[in-house]
């Protein structure tokens, strides 16, 4: 009868299963859970001779956890045949790994990363502690190929390193790691990986750089699980002298793998927290060491995630509803649900009644929460409770007198705020904000100096101030239409030193930024995206962006031009006498030239001839009397007429002539 088993059908991909009905898909989980049940039920000789080498079987289950990694358990749908499905594999591949003869193609790192992103990591835990002689002989095997691979492109780096070929194995591997402190103290055992985790991070995008951090951080926690003081402290100390030694060279001091590592990461904390209180004084002094090289500012490569807002139906109280002292009992305060939604926000798998139970366990204390749910160490009664359990809703019955009893005030809990990039002024609004009167008078206030701002910042904002900037239409500038403005090519999206990288690119070569495809199949484009970590489309934007930002061009070029400081020539500002027309038409620069064909000379008051014009071409205004006559002589034209051009008109028409 075993032998007569059907054989396994696939995992459909995604366009597979988009094209399957509701019913045909029903009838598939029923399909792959009777079939499992089988190979489940049967005997362990047979199901060494039968399940072990049923090729169909081993495949099926390696296209199950790589669909349901990648694509979440939501796939199966929410029916009992899809939850079964999901019990029942993990019951088989325990069965298979745990027995003398296991496929070989489920020993693998690849396959047991899958399985521990699928099932998480108590209960890939739990798998790999029963792993046979000959699948454990297998998984080493394979680690020792992925390690090899690693060393090489990592100490390799630009200069013919596999990069994606290092981020997509180190994503899928850190799982595992994280599940196993065995595979950690694998991947850690010797210098040569962590040598080439750091030498690799000083070169490489900031994509890869998250993933070298991920994993040295999941490598020196599962030395902590397993209590190894001895590997953990000599690769602490190697940590430092690399860090020491980038601290001394030419580099930015906060570009390091060390410095993001303690930044970013709880490393420090965990560290503390998961060692024994018998820890030599050794690892506590490189422990703290460490702790110097944080970063002043928050991280760039782990942005916060922004808080999910929650709309909730808020129960004004306005109906009719009777005293129960049981529903009072139950009743959840403000601060509860701000702690469940803070909890929330990091597990959205887990119900609010799972939660709360947590938060009484631990006294309400959101921190201990989340850090037992990270490290999965919540205790056995807490553990084998229903984690989607939402609170049960209270029905109110009709109320029959007043229940305004009076209640404590709720405790004040400290948001969770996410980390900003200006460290000092979320200080101020949460750390320095003073309600009520302050004591003291004005002129103590004046007197103090504690508060006053720096005279480098009132410097270098002054150096910031162009006072010619009024010369120019400023119209649709961003500091005046202030929202419509699009600044989506701002500073704040670009990795960390790129722009700097961009704008003397762009100095030194303009054509680099060509929207041509000779320029994005150049080497120099290739290192310049491999520098900056951004696309061809983002690079050619940023410069016509440059282009069309006179601003930006300014701004740019006092924070990275090659300018000294030192100002040569000092243009002025102020009027002088000559430079223009006196009159204001902008005729000409001076009053001395002809207008029309006649001039007007200040220095010979008569009339000259016809060819001379006026004043017989002689010099022009000579000095503050000709100025004020002519001043004079402007307020006073309409005062009164000109009689001696009206006298000419009447003797011309007294000799005999015509008018116009």
């Amino acid at each position: 009868m075993a032998s007569r088993l059907p054989a396994f059908a696939l995992f459909p991909l995604a366009s597979w299963r988009d094209q399957l009905l509701a019913d045909e898909w029903a009838t598939l989980l029923d399909a792959w859970v009777a079939l499992i049940n089988s190979h489940l039920s049967l005997s362990d000789a047979d199901f060494i001779s039968v399940s072990a080498k049923d090729e169909s079987l081993s495949t099926f289950l390696i296209s199950f956890t790589r669909e349901t990694a990648q694509n979440g358990v939501g796939i199966l749908g929410t029916s009992s045949s899809a939850k079964r499905l999901l019990r029942d594999c993990y019951q088989l591949i325990t069965k298979l790994l745990q027995s003398s003869s296991p496929p070989s193609s489920l020993a693998q790192w690849d396959f047991l990363s899958d399985v521990s992103t699928v099932y998480g990591k108590k209960k890939t835990s739990i798998l790999l502690d029963v792993l046979s002689e000959s699948s454990r002989s297998y998984l080493e095997t394979s680690l020792a190929g992925l390690k090899k691979f690693l060393v090489k492109n990592l100490d390799a780096g630009l200069s013919g390193g596999d990069l994606n070929g290092i981020q997509s194995r180190l994503e899928q591997v850190n799982n595992l790691i994280h599940a196993s402190p065995f595979v950690a103290e694998y991947f850690l055992a010797g210098s040569d990986f962590i040598d080439g985790l750091i030498s690799c991070y000083k070169i490489t995008n900031p994509p890869l750089r998250r993933s070298l951090i991920s994993t040295l951080y999941v490598c020196l926690i599962g030395l902590a699980d397993s209590q190894k003081i001895g590997p953990l402290t000599d690769h602490l100390y190697s940590l430092k002298a690399a860090a020491d030694t980038h601290k001394t060279g030419p580099l930015n001091v906060n570009d390091s793998l060390v410095a993001e590592l303690v930044t970013s990461t709880p490393l420090l904390q965990q560290l503390q927290r998961k060692l024994d209180v018998s820890t030599s004084t050794r690892t506590t002094s490189v422990i703290s060491s460490l702790a110097a090289f944080k970063k002043p500012t928050s991280s760039t490569l782990f942005p916060a995630k922004p808080k999910r807002l929650i709309r909730r139906k808020i129960d004004k109280g306005k109906g009719l509803v009777s005293f129960d002292q049981a529903a009072e009992n139950q009743e959840i305060h403000v601060h509860r649900l701000s702690s469940i939604s803070q909890v929330q926000d990091l597990f959205p798998e887990l119900g609010s009644g799972f939660i709360s139970k947590l938060l009484d366990e631990y006294h309400d204390s959101t921190e201990d929460v989340i850090a037992h749910l990270l490290d999965d160490s919540l205790p056995p009664h807490l553990s084998s409770l229903d984690r989607s359990e939402d609170l049960a809703p209270v029905k109110p019955p009709i109320r029959r007198h007043s229940s305004l009893v009076p209640r404590p005030t709720p405790p004040h809990l400290s948001p969770i705020l996410p980390p900003t990039d200006n460290d000092d002024d979320l200080a101020l609004l949460t750390g320095n904000l003073h309600l009520g009167k302050k004591p003291g008078n004005a002129d103590a206030l004046l007197r103090d100096k504690s508060t006053a701002p720096a005279k480098a910042a009132i410097l270098s904002a002054l150096a910031a101030f162009d006072s010619d900037d009024d010369e120019r239409d400023d119209t649709y500038d961003a500091a005046d239409v202030g929202g419509t403005v699009d600044t989506s090519l701002g500073d704040e999206i670009l990795p960390d030193g790129a722009e700097a990288l961009l704008y003397r690119s762009y100095q030194a070569e303009p054509a680099l930024f060509s929207r041509d495809s000779k320029s994005r199949s150049g080497p120099d484009r290739l290192k310049l995206k491999q520098e900056t970590g951004m696309t061809d489309e983002q690079i050619e934007g940023w410069a016509v962006m440059l282009q069309r930002d006179a601003n930006l061009q300014k701004r740019l070029q006092r924070r990275y031009g090659e300018w000294t400081g030192e100002q040569t020539q000092l243009e002025r500002t102020g009027w002088v006498a000559g430079d223009e027309d006196t009159d204001g038409d902008g005729s000409g620069p001076s009053r001395g030239g002809f207008r029309g064909g006649r001039g007007r000379g200040g220095g010979n008051k008569g009339r000259g001839g016809r060819s001379g014009g006026r004043g017989g071409g002689q010099q022009g205004d000579s000095g503050p009397q000709d100025d004020a006559a002519r001043r004079r002589k402007e307020a006073n034209k309409g005062s009164r007429a000109n009689h001696n051009r009206r006298d000419q008109r009447a003797k011309k028409m007294a000799r005999g002539g015509f008018a116009g």
